[in-house]
């Protein structure tokens, strides 16, 4: 079976909170010296990212390709689909955690009913590589709204 090998890369320097980092895709180039640090990651980001941003932008790309071809099998290719993907971050009391993924889709299928369509979404989040990668440690809820 073909597997395809991406990379990241990440820097760190000095502790925890007080600390700063960046992260490059490596494999594409794509994005290089993206900023991290704590304070983005449980306070507000500040131009920088973290880890569970990080994590959402691969769950909506995922599964917008994921929804994408889901639609297309069942003969009903998407106009257009727009996913906004929700990655929670848990610290404090106990460990810290990706708590929950939340996925709200929305989309412009010709053709399809709104019920079909939640079908369809929730079909296609059992396809989605970067959800099976975190299913049965992070609950996944997806929302699925149909344009008129």
């Amino acid at each position: 079976m073909p597997t395809a090998d991406r990379q990241a890369q990440a820097t760190w320097e000095g502790n925890l909170f007080e600390g700063h980092g960046s992260v490059s895709l490596s494999s594409s180039g794509a994005v290089a010296d993206l900023p991290v640090s704590w304070v983005a990651r449980t306070e507000q980001p500040g131009g920088k990212t973290s880890p569970e941003e990080l994590i959402a932008a691969a769950q909506a790309a995922c599964y917008a390709m994921a929804f994408s071809n889901t639609l297309n099998k069942d003969g009903k290719p998407a106009e257009r689909l727009t996913v906004n993907a929700t990655c929670s971050f848990t610290f404090g009391d106990g460990p810290a955690r990706v708590s929950s993924m939340r996925i709200d889709v929305t989309g412009r299928v010709p053709g399809l009913d709104a019920a079909a369509f939640e079908d369809a979404a929730k079909r296609a989040e059992q396809g989605c590589p970067v959800a099976n990668a975190i299913r049965g440690n992070v609950p996944i809820e997806v929302s699925a709204h149909l344009e008129s």
